[in-house]
């Protein structure tokens, strides 16, 4: 069947392809620490759904242990080098196959080959430890060649790092009324997608969770991000189709034939 795209939430999505399912950064919570989710429901057990499923880096909104938990006995769990080290949790993941990747590292999935590329992102578990692990994108390559690019800023060379892709999985925000370094918002975002160039993009990481108490604060921070991206897209790379979805919305992009 075409590639699938499932956007659940924040940077949760499953990208169907081939027959093999394929989670990113997995966050089935109503509320983490300060951050409360604010739109959408809770993921339904539908979403813990996946043969592999990947983490792009160590921030905790990202690699979330209990959502990881969740995952079926068997399955597959890529994570950035050095990450059972930095948090102690994912070694007690036993029911998970847990592999670490680092830039440029592949592995297979039935059909389905997944590698790993930069990211320019402080992927530290914080607030304590040095850092132990790389920020990490992935690129999912079946019938389509799907790029999830966790959390990152623009960087030097990152359509060579990323290579061709069908589908782009773009952060557009985030879950603060400020976005520091290392981050897209909707207008970098948009610039990405043009040094990218790929048939189709899907806005991520805006408008699900946000600080607790701080709903007036910036609220457009949270509302406007996807709209913002569609438009920005629009005047930057008008030849990618871009699909802003609902939380457990599906579309499957079409992809260089």
């Amino acid at each position: 069947m075409p590639v699938e795209i499932t956007w659940w939430g924040h940077a949760t999505c499953t990208v169907e392809d081939s027959d093999v399912r394929v989670l990113t950064d997995p966050l089935f919570a109503r509320r983490l620490a300060h951050l409360r989710r604010r739109r959408g429901a809770v993921p339904p057990p539908e979403a813990w759904r996946a043969d592999v499923a990947v983490v792009s880096h160590l921030h905790a909104d990202h690699l979330h242990v209990p959502s990881l938990a969740r995952l079926a006995p068997g399955t597959r769990l890529l994570v950035p080098r050095g990450a059972p080290r930095a948090v102690p949790g994912l070694r007690r993941l036993t029911h998970l196959r847990v592999t670490e990747m680092a830039p440029g590292d592949e592995t297979d999935a039935g059909p389905v080959r997944i590698r790993a590329v930069p990211a320019e992102h402080d992927g530290r578990r914080l607030p304590v430890g040095p850092r132990r692990s790389p920020a990490l994108g992935y690129v999912v390559e079946g019938e389509a060649r799907t790029y999830f690019a966790g959390d990152t800023g623009l960087f030097e060379g990152m359509a060579e790092e990323v290579g061709p892709v069908d589908v782009a999985l773009l952060p557009v925000g985030g879950w603060g009324p400020y976005l520091g370094e290392g981050h897209l918002d909707a207008g970098r975002a948009a610039e990405a997608l043009a040094r990218l160039a790929p048939r189709s993009a899907v806005p991520v990481h805006y408008g699900t969770y946000w600080p607790i108490g701080m709903d007036a604060v910036r609220p457009h921070e949270f509302h406007a991000p996807g709209e913002e991206f569609v438009r920005r897209a629009a005047q930057r790379a008008p030849a990618v189709a871009v699909h802003r979805l609902a939380h457990g919305e599906s579309v499957r992009p079409v992809v260089t034939p």
